[in-house]
């Protein structure tokens, strides 16, 4: 008991005594950027217009290693048809499908700490279950057209591979593509995988440590069958199997996926999901990768960027300590000690960005949320400091979940305050304007990209993540970010 009593009192102290982070002058830090408005309203424009847009080929990909392997890039205009009429439905759209995507990620995480049981998020009850690498890489395309947040990227399954895109997903680990027989899927551009059509198909048996891994799972013939539900209403049920992937021209063998032959949700377009979670079923943790990487594309561009694996960090990148929960594996947590804006500190303490002794709080990096949130009162903190160095701009009526919103329409750029998240050792990552200060019409109004939450897990979403090379070293512990490294 003695001993017990001593991890609490050292809990306590490593989780609830720090610092509170005052507001004071960042030296070296650049107080303002610009924001080029009418350059972010023309790419609104065009977004909707019927000009051919240029496709990226190979050599407009980030330099690689000789080592490397790229898969073909496709443009995300052919994976689905716009069905919104102007860029502000589809904002509001966007925008709607982002709030159902962190209502899923805290119930993932109520779940883990018990709050929640499988049970609650089973979407028709238990009838639903009747029915070592190289370096990698993979391109990374915009989803946006796809009406969902996400990113996409392009493998190949089973032997002979048929291609699908998969939505890429640093927030969950069970990977899964439909399958055939369909008792209820979605429609998605490629064709439905056909299990009868793969030479390396294999169904995991019900004993197997990778179905006993899964969080929900039966069996039925001694066939493993999984059910991963997202808690937006979104899941995936059918047979827990092993498979062939095709990356570029790299196999990897064995990994564990879900044929799910019952399945529903925002995944619309591709035909299932690649988990890059921090678990043992993940991608990352089945190739037994010590290092993964991605960059992603601007949300309305038609260029693509690389998914990588093993491959080295790039020398200029800023790098923050990574953090587990506990309680969950899958959550990247980011060892964030400060924000500033305009190159003052925002007076919040530290433990704003802890996780407590109970696996409840943190600030976690996520590929699939859009916007970054924040606890209440640290956006409030934000907002109001970034208000302040804004005083010179016309305000707008807010749009859906943004409450600081700018008429920018008469302006050609503009200067606001930079807002640079801070690390320990005094490092420091400057955001550029356009990750956070956002267009949500073609008229001119932009919103500060940022919106608060009432859970006390806060959220950096892809928005501010654009344009930058975000690398996970799953050996060393770290998370390291490279601008301008697609």
């Amino acid at each position: 008991m003695a001993k017990s009593g001593s991890s609490l009192v050292f809990l306590f102290f490593f989780f609830f005594a720090s610092p509170l982070v005052c507001c004071r002058s960042i030296p070296h830090s650049s107080r303002t950027t610009v924001l080029h408005v009418a350059s972010s309203i023309q790419n609104t424009q065009k977004f909707f217009s019927n000009t051919p847009r240029a496709s990226l080929n190979q050599q407009q990909l980030r330099s690689s290693p000789s080592s490397s392997l790229t898969l073909q890039l496709h443009s995300r205009a052919s994976l689905h048809k716009l069905s919104h009429g102007d860029y502000k439905s589809l904002t509001l759209a966007r925008l709607e499908r982002d709030s159902a995507r962190v209502r899923s990620l805290i119930t993932r995480l109520d779940l883990a700490l018990k709050r929640v049981t499988p049970s609650d998020l089973h979407p028709a009850g238990s009838d639903k279950f009747k029915f070592g690498v190289e370096e990698m890489q993979s391109p990374i395309i915009s989803g946006t057209s796809q009406g969902s947040g996400e990113y996409f990227t392009r493998v190949g399954i089973g032997k002979p591979p048929s291609q699908a895109y998969m939505v890429l997903d640093t927030g969950s680990d069970v990977s899964w593509i439909q399958c055939a027989p369909c008792a209820d899927c979605y429609q998605q551009v490629d064709p439905i995988f056909n299990p009868a059509s793969s030479a390396s198909y294999s169904t995991l048996s019900c004993e197997s440590p990778r179905c006993k891994s899964l969080d929900l799972s039966e069996c039925r013939n001694n066939t493993c069958l999984y059910e991963v539900s997202y808690g937006d209403g979104s899941y995936t049920v059918g047979d827990f199997v092993t498979e062939t992937i095709t990356i570029g021209s790299a196999l990897v063998r064995d990994i564990a996926i879900g044929c799910g032959h019952n399945n529903e949700g925002l995944f619309v377009g591709a035909a299932g999901l690649l988990g890059l979670g921090g678990g043992s079923l993940s991608f990352p943790s089945q190739l037994n990768a010590t290092y993964f990487s991605y960059c992603l594309v601007d949300r309305d561009s038609d260029s693509a960027s690389t998914l990588e694996f093993d491959s080295p960090l790039p020398p200029n990148a800023v790098t923050a300590p990574m953090h587990r929960n506990r309680e969950l594996d899958t959550f990247y947590y980011l060892g964030l000690t400060g924000i500033s804006v305009g190159g003052e500190m925002l007076q919040i303490p530290e433990s704003s960005f802890l996780v407590d002794a109970t696996g409840n709080g943190g600030i976690i990096v996520d590929s699939g949320t859009a916007v970054t949130r924040l606890q209440t009162d640290v956006y409030k903190s934000l907002r109001d400091a970034f208000v302040k160095g804004t005083r010179g701009l016309p305000p707008a009526k807010g749009v859906a979940l943004f409450d600081t919103c700018y008429d920018l329409s008469s302006k050609t750029s503009v200067e606001v305050p930079t807002v640079s998240f801070h690390f320990p050792e005094g490092k420091e990552l400057p955001l550029p304007a356009k990750n956070y200060l956002i267009p949500v019409d073609s008229n001119g109004t932009f919103c500060l990209a940022f919106a608060p939450t009432t859970s006390a897990l806060s959220i950096i979403g892809n928005v501010q993540q654009q344009g930058t090379r975000v690398g996970f070293d799953l050996k060393n512990s770290f998370v390291g970010f490279s601008a301008n490294s697609c």
